[in-house]
């Protein structure tokens, strides 16, 4: 099994495109594929799961554990002839949970993306760079995006040859290679009629795929992994839709190899809730969608008169609420949330305040946030049923939030329930 990460110099290097592109064309070749995206981002696995026609995963050692990290991509990789790792921001951003700590948890080489536009020979002084600045990680080569013409492309990997640095091919600016995004990154790829297909010609046209293929072979971790026992055959019924579409599938798998049986539905299309034990209402773009899911009276109601374990997350917390904005929602909490111009991202660290459906009282439970909205109670009973205590990591100032009660769960804070498998068990128990 090979494995390389698509990294960049900086975001919007062209690297999500990129590795879309080799996972099409690899795809298109025969090779059995899996991909991953470094990071808690759930937008770009959409994107990779698509272009390879295959599974793909996050790995994040900030939400599980190095070793959870190493499980995971070993009993996901296993038996598949390449594995593509997408990075997240540059190649060194993000602290303990950069894509350079991936690599060398990993033990992965990584491919640099460089945008050249506007850069001449300086970008082989910034792959020379990126390459020096930790000896420990392994730069196999370097992809050009957006250069002019094929003699700019000649002019850097001429430089690039006088460093030692292999070229692997340049890509032109293309606005077919780029795209499109909204507030929380890349256009969700249920809304985006993207052509992998052309995207996987212009790869093959301007790459060598056969240099990719001579890459040294990645480190296989041997880590073992097991499946948890199957100790409460729960029906969890997972929102999954335009509107919701943010799950980590080692998370819902988890869920399955605890014994729960998991099924989808819609609450933009249809009419009630299916029979389940549980519900989950995950992150996504439900303002996107607000008028289409607040004139779908009878799943409002249908939600509105749930009694069983409901588990909402960021978007499910927004749709739960009276209103998001000027749309009436399920109403089950006592919320309104509107959205705002600043975005609120980052890692966090939840205290538990009260038991409730993942923990118990005085529980902590890493996760992330990611949301351009904010909640407001419309009550001040409301500190009663306030879930966490929450610390955004790196940074000292503490705020509270979610709602927890009897049969529900809901904050704006997303956690994986792999490597977290307590929580998990709580939930099905």
């Amino acid at each position: 099994m090979k494995a390389i990460i698509i990294s960049g110099t900086s975001s919007s290097a062209g690297k999500t495109s990129i590795a879309c592109g080799l996972l099409r064309a690899f795809q298109k070749r025969g090779l059995k594929l899996c991909a991953y995206k470094t990071g808690p981002d759930y937008i770009d696995t959409e994107y990779l799961r698509r272009a390879g026609k295959c599974e793909a995963y996050n790995l994040d050692t900030w939400l599980m554990s190095e070793d959870k990290t190493l499980e995971l991509f070993s009993r996901t990789s296993k038996d598949k002839d390449l594995a593509i790792i997408e990075g997240a921001m540059g190649l060194y951003d993000g602290g303990e949970n950069s894509t350079a700590k991936i690599a060398k948890l990993l033990k992965v080489p990584v491919i640099l993306v460089i945008n050249a536009k506007s850069l001449g020979e300086s970008a082989a002084a910034v792959a020379l760079g990126f390459k020096n600045f930790d000896p420990e990680i392994k730069i196999a080569g370097v992809i050009l995006n957006c250069t002019g013409s094929e003699n700019h492309a000649k002019i850097i990997s001429n430089s690039l040859e006088k460093v030692n640095i292999k070229f692997l091919g340049a890509l032109p600016r293309d606005d077919k290679l780029k795209i499109p995004e909204r507030h929380l990154g890349l256009l969700p790829v249920f809304e985006n009629k993207f052509d992998f297909e052309n995207l996987a010609y212009l790869i093959e046209k301007n790459l060598n795929l056969d240099e990719f293929l001579r890459i040294p072979d990645a480190f296989f971790s041997s880590i073992s992994y097991f499946l948890l026992p199957n100790s409460y055959l729960k029906k969890i019924a997972v929102a999954s839709d335009e509107a919701f579409s943010f799950y980590y599938p080692e998370s819902l798998e988890t869920l399955r190899n605890l014994g729960a049986e998991i099924i989808f539905f819609s609450p933009l299309r249809d009419k009630i809730l299916p029979e389940a034990d549980a519900y989950i209402f995950g992150g996504g773009f439900p303002e996107v969608f607000a008028n289409e899911l607040s004139e779908n009276f009878s799943m409002l109601e249908s939600v509105r008169n749930c009694r069983k374990k409901i588990l909402a997350e960021c978007g499910g917390l927004m749709y739960l609420c009276k209103n998001l904005e000027n749309f009436k929602m399920a109403g089950l909490l006592p919320f309104n949330s509107f959205m705002t111009k600043r975005p609120v991202i980052g890692y966090m660290e939840a205290i538990a305040l009260k038991e409730n459906l993942l923990c118990g009282k005085n529980k902590i439970i890493r996760g992330h946030e990611f949301h351009y909205s904010r909640v407001e109670p419309e009550f001040n009973f409301y500190k009663n049923n306030c879930a966490f205590e929450l610390t955004r990591r790196n940074k000292l100032e503490k705020s509270f939030g979610g709602w927890a009660s009897e049969n529900i769960l809901a904050s704006y804070l997303h956690i994986n329930f792999f490597g977290n498998e307590d929580l998990a068990e709580k939930f099905l128990s």
